[in-house]
């Protein structure tokens, strides 16, 4: 292994670390809620949400975001290519989660 692929895998575990840290507080619903919904909602609007469904789905987003990391790691000590298929489709599916799951959200709040 020569030294960009040991910074590359740095860079993935790290990532990947830092992913799962942030869903498992997201879970607890603790910390800074990571949701462009809240993000971007005016501080009146703030105090109206319920925060739970965006702490779940931010929770979900970066723990499938530090699984990803963690397969790109894993294929760049292993060299098994295959892994980039799965990490392919696990991105399309958080995507559509993320889509879906907003809409779900908007239904439920009104």
């Amino acid at each position: 292994m020569n030294t960009p692929e040991i910074l590359l895998l740095a860079f993935t575990l790290l990532s990947s670390i830092t992913s799962f840290a942030i869903g498992y507080f997201q879970f607890k619903e603790k910390g800074f809620l990571f949701n462009n919904s809240y993000i971007y909602a005016s501080k009146e609007e703030r105090r109206k949400i319920n925060k739970k469904p965006y702490y779940r789905q931010s929770a979900i987003a970066f723990i499938t975001v530090g699984i990803i990391f963690a397969m790109l790691a894993l294929a760049i000590v292993t060299d098994w290519n295959w892994l980039f298929s799965i990490v392919i489709l696990c991105s399309i599916l958080l995507i559509a989660y993320a889509i879906i799951s907003s809409i779900i959200i908007e239904k439920n709040k009104k």
